[in-house]
């Protein structure tokens, strides 16, 4: 089972990332764009996903994700991160910063995926 340590170790591993701690969760930007939340008092994480991606996840194990909303062509999940292993954690991390990092941020971080 994933963990919150796990969850920030992984989005402080990606490229000119900003994590700013609010009240009620914390935010994960690169270069001001918008690709992660988290939570703590739930323990659950919101990632910016294609929305095909999101509608798999939710479909395939409910009891771990939910669809949190779409906007601008994305979908973003929200992930219980007691129902993920640290592996799958990363690729779903890597790819909503990939989908919101700036293309010449892209060839900075290897995709876990693809290790």
């Amino acid at each position: 089972m994933a963990t919150n340590e796990q969850f920030f170790r992984i989005t402080e591993s990606l490229a000119e990332v900003t994590r700013s701690d609010g009240e009620r969760h914390s935010t994960l930007t690169v270069r001001g764009n918008r690709f992660a939340y988290y939570w703590p008092r739930t323990q659950t994480v919101g990632l910016k996903q294609l929305i095909s991606e999101q509608k798999a996840l939710v479909a395939e194990r409910p009891h771990v994700f939910e669809e949190q909303f779409t906007w601008g062509g994305f979908g973003w999940v929200v992930v219980l991160l007691d129902g993920v292993e640290e592996d799958e954690l990363t690729e779903l991390v890597f790819e909503a910063w990939r989908l919101s990092a700036p293309e010449d941020l892209l060839h900075t971080v290897p995709d876990p995926g693809q290790e």
